[in-house]
Formats: C-alpha cells, structure tokens, sequence
C-alpha cells in the first residue's frame, strides 16, 4: 500500500503549494513502499513535505555552453552521471557506500543552494548481483553449508548471473538506499526507469520531459537509470542523423542533458578524466581542457573494469551534450582525497577532470607554459655562466631604455586600481613603479648577474671514494619555479633574475591589479632571454586558473614561492599539493628594547622599523620593552614619536597591568598588524624578551637594541628566526641590502633556506661519480679494494 503522503496530489510547503500530475506521483511513489524501518519512512515523508525552497540568481540563457571554468559556478542545472564503478565496490558485487553518501551529501548541498540537481545512476545490476548470491547460498541446503567446510562454502559454485535479473533484483533496493541517504538533507528524491524507446517516441519523450520539469519545480532530486532489466543486450553504435542513442549511461546522461536544457553535465567515473593515451601508460597526460575536434590526438584504452561504456564512449557523448550546449566535465568519483568533495569543487570552477570548452585559448595551457619553462630552464642551465649573465645585464639595461613605456603601463593600473576602489593605500603603494624604483631594480639586477658567475655547477664537495674513484658534489637548478605574488610588479624582474641566474624555470602569477606592468615587463624579461635562444624559460600565466588550481600542477612544478600577504602564503601552503611552498606564514617581527639601550639609537630604530614600510612583512609589529623602562624618559619619547607618527598602540596582558588607563589591551599577541599600529608588552629580562619571541613570534626578523655586547650575544644566539640583529631596524631582512641582489622571498622554514632568498636558496646539489671499472664487490670483506673517503681540494672559484 502506497504512503498516502506519496499518493496526495496536493503537496504543501511553506509558502508554496503544488498540485501533482499522476505521473509525478508515480517518481515519487516508486520511493515510499513499504519499508523494514516505519519510523525512517515516516520521518522520510515529514522532511519531504517541509522542504525550504530556496531561489538563486543563478538562471541564464541555455543554448551556449560555458567558455571556461570560472563560469561553471553560474550553473543552475546539474545533471551527475554516476559510472558503474563508481557505485560498486572493487568486488563489484554490491555498493560503495561511503563514496555514495559523499555523493548524495554534494548534491544535496548544491540543491540546498537553490541549483536543480540531477542523478543518473548506475548500481543496480551490482547490487542484485550481490543480493542474488546472497539467496543462491541461503537456498543451499542447511545440511550441505553446516557439513562443509569453510573453505568449501567459500568456494562454493554460483551459477553465472544474467544482468537483466541481477537489475530486476537491484533496482528496489538502490533507489531505497538513496531515499535514505537524502532524508538525512531534508530532500525527497524520485525515481524515473528509461529505454530508448522514451527518447525516440515523441509522446513518451514529451512525458519524461514534462514530469522532471514539475519535479524540479519542486525542488525534487529525480533520479534516472536505464531500465536494465529489460533493455537488450547492448548492440554497436547505431546512432541516427545525430540523435545518440540510449545505449548506456554515458550516453542516457548526454541526451538527458541536453533534453532539459541542462547547463552542466559531471560525469564521475574511475580516472581523473581524459588521458591522451590509455591511463597507466608511461606517458599517458591528464587532458585539462578538451576541444571538439582533439579527437585525433586521443588513444583511447580499454573500457573500465565494469559498466557498459569507456571513455570513448563518454567523450563521444560528452562532445554530443557540449554541441546542445550543455557544459561537460569528466572526473574521478572513486579516488578517496577527492571524491568527497569532486563534485562541489567542479561546480566552484577549480581544476578538477576534464573540462569540455567549444571555445580554444589564443595561448597556451599552463600545462604547456609548465613544460616550456622545465624544457627553457634546462637549456637555460646548459649555457655557460657568462651567457646567463649577460642576459641579466640586458634586461636590467632595458629597464631603464624602457622606462617610459614601462611607467606608462604602471599608470593603467594605477588608475584602474584607484577607480574600482578594490586596493588599500599600502597595496596602491606596492604596486606603483616609479623612475628611481626602477633604477634600483636595474642596479639589484647587475649585482645578481655580477655574482652567477659560479651558481649553477659549482663545486661544494670533492671526495676521492677510492683509487681512482672520485665523487663530487655540485650546485644544480631545483628544477621549475612557480612565484605568486600580489601588486609589486617589481618582483617579475627581480625574479626572473634569480631564476636565470641559477638556471631555473619560471612560472609566473602576477595579481590582476598589475596586469599591465607585469605584461611589459615579462615582455622585456623574454627579449632579454632571446639573446640566447631561451626565450621560454620564464612564463606569465595570463590564463584564468586559480592559485589553488596551479597548486595541484606537483609534476610541473618543483618549487612554488609565495610573494604577498600572509593570508595568500597560509591559502597557498595548504592548497599545495605535494609541491613545497618555500616562504613565511606570517611576519611577526619584534624589537626588544633592554635596560642598557642607546637613547639616540631607540626612536630610530623603533621608528624605521614600524613606519617606514608598515604593510612590509619585515615591519616592526610587537616592541617588547624591559620593566625597569617603565616611566622613564626613553619610554616617553618611545610613546610621543609613535604618537607623532600617528601608530596605534596595543597593550600587552602584562603592560596593561601596569597602567591605570591603557590603551586597547591585545586581542591576540600572535598579530601581524601590517599597518600602523603595533602591540607593546613588558618582560622582565632578556631571557623573558627570548621565550616571548619563541611562542609568540614567527622566526621571521627580530632586534635587540641595546648597548651590552653580552646581553647582545646572549639574544643573538638564542632567538630561532631566520634574522637576528643588533641595533638595527628590522627593515633589513631584504635580499637586495643583503647584497644579494635581489631576492625571491623570506623564508621562515627550516628546509632547505632561511631568511631572505637569493641564489643559494634557489640551488640543491647532485653528485657526480667518476670512476674506471669499479664495482661494490671489490670493497666486500674479502675484496681487493679498500675505501679511502679523502676529502679532496675544492676548485678554485671565480670571483670576479
């Protein structure tokens, strides 16, 4: 008997009421026959009928499918294709669970969004699979399973299965698995079985069309399969006059899609998308974004392990449902780190699968900029050092030729940045170039190419193994660079500098405040760069991806340097996947101001440190002051110039104490201001001053101003961070007043550089063996070698 719920014609929500068609119903009630479990149905019913329909702005015109991936979250209505293997377990006898409810918990938060979902599905002949040998060993005798062995029972002979069967069996039972799993989102579903026949007759058509419209109105999930227990067995491709038959999934998803107008088709199967040649193979490379007509530059393997359909059978469909204008993505819904989010994450636009585009970009992919840079870089390695820095000397000359065009291009950003209102003043700062900026560029720049003249191949380590057996250890490029930075457009050619210099590739991901600087000079960099043919080497990514998405690129990318706020390193070390992040979280920098302080050094020290360059990762932002300064003379001048310098001050726990009105008291001591304020607070020595800088700071730069070399010594020993100094404005943490020309970043990480970047840090090593006949057996114990491990003098390095 059917739940009267189910069978009511009327249904009711807040603020809503809707009057069913018969054939509604039918979905609908295809899902509440009786169950073993009354109390879930009836709460199953309950959550249904008060449902919130929610309403987005996210309709558009159909016909066009999106261009590019950035788009996909404007799409309103989703179709997920769910393959075979993707919904049974690796045995294929039965269901995954756990990668079912993460599908159904995405899709129920994109329909709880407003969007209209859809499920096409298959599991059905799986799961009667496993319910049909479930009763084929219980109709074994009882006398036969209790005589036999467990070993004989396990291995007892069941009879081949017929799919038709198994689906007839399967069917009842997935769909009731799914009405479970959405209950628990407050989301009623429904079932629709198809043939082909419902496509090609054009009443039954019209039928099916008009009956998942009236259910998504209702904020209903349909839920299609194929009516697998009486199709025929499947048949070659037979499709007519460009209509793609019903013949599996794949296909059933296409010209669903298409039917409903659909803006975006996912299809989830067990391979991250589509390969250029079979997945597995040696050289088999993930496809990011497919064209129509990339056909010819697929080799297509063999279908999955189980369903009716490969992967030429899904890009053949997927092709069909992009020419109805229906945007496609092909993805892995099996793999156990993505799968629980593959689906919500397509739909954000991030670089999952592969996407299908009608629309082709006038450049190349990152993929391709990826390979061109490693190919560029190790050419680029191969030149001798001397052609390496006469590139460097050329582009530091064309910043100076080119200055005009180059302050030129500034000013359009400028301009656009200041009109749209999206940068802070510190941010319009970085961001601006001016005459003299770029002649200190140029001079960092001859200083870097000044010292690569022994960078790449130079030797660090010589040992000779045994006779006539010696081993080297050599400076070698990491390999490809990938630097994102944010409104200094400076940084492209100070570090396109380093990475020539050292022999590096270079992907490069500017902000888009600083599209027009960083275009000319990127251009200026590749004309430097072709003076020797390895104009490739450093790459500007223009296209759309997302940091996140060039995150994922780990085998092209070796190295990625983050260059901006501490917000944009902590999203881009957690987004890397695989790839080191070379760089500092935060720039809690602190000034500790001891008993024996110079009072002419103090204000100075204090002030350049914090106003200088507020927004600077290297700016003062916590001044620890000693107890015994409190209310003296030097306090006061402290407080007056930061007064006069209009900084904001914030009291420490223990400084507050000390005052009967202070000023705000810290929310947290662990704060990067950025700006012009700064947290005081009060130690007691300069052991407290230490321990206070080790839980509280973030080993980036710290000072102690004082006039006691022993205090000094203690400090500059015992601080762990990247720079320790003495009586100097922590502004100095910077590569190019190290004299290192210039540098990539400040690194707070301990592997594998520390403090500002500069070539050394964009170096490892590799060993080279040189030897004339020589194998380990001769060394064993009873060999005729013996190992001598001498160290060897080092080359003499050119200095010049």
């Amino acid at each position: 008997m059917l739940c009267r719920a189910a069978l009511s014609p009327l249904v009711r929500s807040p603020g809503r009421c809707f009057l069913l068609s018969p054939r509604a119903i039918t979905a609908i009630s295809c899902l509440y026959l009786p169950r073993h479990n009354q109390r879930l149905r009836n709460e199953s019913i309950r959550c249904w009928s008060n449902i919130p329909f929610i309403t987005m702005p996210l309709s558009r015109a159909h016909g066009k499918s999106f261009a590019h991936r950035s788009e996909l979250k404007h799409a309103k209505r989703i179709v997920v294709k769910l393959g075979s293997a993707v919904v049974t377990r690796g045995d294929e006898c039965g269901l995954a669970l756990g990668r079912l409810a993460s599908i159904v918990e995405q899709v129920s938060v994109l329909q709880n969004q407003g969007r209209e979902m859809m499920i096409v599905t298959s599991g059905a002949v799986a799961f009667g699979k496993q319910r049909l040998r479930h009763e084929i060993l219980l109709s074994q005798s009882v006398r036969q399973a209790l005589h036999s062995g467990q070993n004989q029972l396990k291995d007892m002979a069941i009879p081949v299965l017929e799919a038709r069967a198994c689906a007839a069996a399967g069917q009842s039972g997935l769909m009731a698995l799914y009405e479970a799993m959405f209950t628990q989102y407050s989301i009623c579903a429904a079932q629709i079985l198809v043939t082909n026949l419902d496509f090609h007759d054009e009443q039954k058509r019209r039928n099916l069309n008009g009956t998942l419209h009236e259910l998504l109105r209702m904020n209903i999930v349909p839920i299609i399969n194929t009516n697998d227990a009486v199709v025929p067995p499947p048949e070659p491709n037979s499709d007519l006059q460009g209509v793609i038959s019903v013949k599996d999934n794949d296909s059933l998803a296409a010209r669903l899609a298409v039917e409903m107008k659909t803006d975006l088709l996912i299809v989830l199967s067990d391979v991250e998308g589509l390969f250029d040649s079979p997945p597995g193979s040696d050289d088999a490379k993930l496809i990011d974004i497919f064209y129509p007509g990339d056909q010819q530059s697929v080799t297509f393997g063999t279908k999955s392990r189980v369903g009716m359909g490969g992967m030429e059978a899904k890009v053949k469909a997927a092709l069909w449902a992009l020419q109805g204008g229906t945007s496609v993505v092909i993805a892995n819904g099996t793999h156990p780190k993505i799968s629980g989010h593959v689906i919500t994450d397509i739909v954000e636009g991030k670089k999952v699968g592969t996407f299908f585009s009608e629309v082709k970009p006038a450049g190349p992919t990152v993929e391709q900029q990826g390979e061109m840079a490693r190919a560029g870089g190790r050419t680029l390695a191969a030149l001798q050092p001397e052609q390496r820095a006469e590139i460097i000397y050329r582009l530091a000359d064309l910043l100076t030729d080119q200055r005009e065009e180059i302050l030129l291009a500034n000013k359009k950003d400028l301009e656009e940045a200041e009109n749209k209102g999206r940068l802070a003043l510190p941010l319009l700062k970085r961001l601006s170039l001016s005459t003299s900026k770029l002649n200190s560029l140029a001079i960092g720049l001859r200083q870097i190419a000044a010292s690569s003249q022994d960078s790449v191949g130079r030797v660090i380590r010589r040992t000779r193994i045994a006779k006539d057996l010696d081993l080297e250890q050599v400076t070698v490029p990491i390999g490809v660079l990938l630097v994102i930075f944010e409104s200094r457009p400076d940084c492209l050619p100070q570090v396109s500098a380093l990475a020539i210099a050292t022999g590096n590739g270079l992907l490069l991901k500017g902000g888009k405040e600083a599209a027009h600087s960083n275009q000319i000079l990127h251009h200026l960099t590749q004309e430097a760069l072709s003076i020797h043919g390895v104009k490739d080497a450093v790459q500007l990514v223009n296209t759309r991806e997302e940091v996140e998405d060039l995150c994922r690129l780990d085998k092209l990318i070796d190295l990625i340097i983050p260059r901006g706020s501490s917000q944009l390193v902590r999203n881009i070390q957690k987004a890397a996947k695989g790839i080191p992040v070379m760089g500092h979280s935060e720039g809690i920098c602190h000034v500790y101001v001891d008993t024996d302080a110079s009072v002419e050094k103090v204000t100075r020290i204090i002030r350049d440190s914090k106003c200088e360059y507020p927004a600077a990762c290297n700016a003062l932002e916590t001044l620890l002051i000693h107890r015994d300064l409190l209310r003296t003379p030097l306090f006061d001048q402290i407080i007056d110039m930061l007064r006069v310098e209009q900084v904001k001050i914030h009291a420490g726990p223990k400084f507050a104490s000390y005052l009967t009105f202070s000023p705000s008291e810290v929310k947290s001591l662990r704060t990067e201001y950025g700006d012009l304020e700064c947290c005081i607070e009060v130690v007691d020595s300069v052991q407290e001053a230490v321990e206070h800088i080790h839980k509280y700071g973030s080993s980036h730069t710290d000072v102690i101003i004082t006039e006691n070399e022993k205090t000094a010594e203690f400090f500059l020993q015992h601080v762990d961070s990247a720079c320790v100094f003495w009586n100097a404005s922590t502004r100095f943490s910077d590569g190019y007043r190290f004299g290192l020309g210039a540098e990539v970043g400040i690194s707070t990480s301990r592997i594998h550089a520390r403090g500002p970047v500069g070539i050394e840090g964009l170096l490892t090593t590799k060993w080279l063996l040189r030897g004339d006949n020589h194998v380990v057996s001769d060394f064993s114990e009873h060999g005729s070698m013996k190992y001598l491990h001498e160290s060897l003098p080092l080359p003499q390095r050119n200095t010049n």
